[in-house]
């Protein structure tokens, strides 16, 4: 037996392919959306995945202030944060979030979806939110996906 085809090989910053794909969120569920872009920002859809590499692709969102809650989760889910002085926890809801700052929603989603160290912190460097279904990355060519086909 050749035991020399059976090695495995681990990918490196510099054998990693990074792809841009382009998704469109109007009318999607925003935990099931948040989950499939974590995935491909971690690279766990590729053959060569490695933990510890990022080796993920670039993932534009388009029209991430459509995104949508399931139930009353819109006017009853509370986030919490913290000043970090005494008596400073304060809540939001997500239509607050979606009122002040359209694209954090999505952002917030995808990061608690993340490592948390500093790897999480470079991934979420490769997810670019945008409103409209505009975006300024045609020059690399992103394909569009759907998020069914992942």
């Amino acid at each position: 037996m050749d035991t020399q085809s059976y090695k495995t090989v681990s990918a490196t910053p510099a054998t990693v392919n990074k792809e841009w794909v382009v998704i469109d969120a109007t009318d999607l569920v925003l935990g099931r959306l948040a989950s499939r872009i974590a995935l491909i920002l971690r690279g766990k859809n590729k053959p060569n995945f490695t933990p510890n590499i990022d080796c993920g692709d670039n993932v534009i969102v388009l029209n991430a202030d459509k995104v949508k809650l399931t139930g009353n989760k819109m006017t009853d889910r509370k986030y919490v944060r913290h000043t970090g002085y005494p008596g400073g926890q304060r809540f939001t809801t997500p239509k607050e979030v979606l009122q002040k700052k359209p694209t954090e929603l999505v952002r917030m989603a995808v990061k608690g979806m993340l490592p948390k160290n500093r790897l999480g912190a470079k991934l979420l460097g490769n997810l670019y939110l945008y409103q409209g279904s505009e975006h300024p990355h045609q020059a690399q060519q992103p394909k569009t996906i759907k998020l069914n086909e992942i």
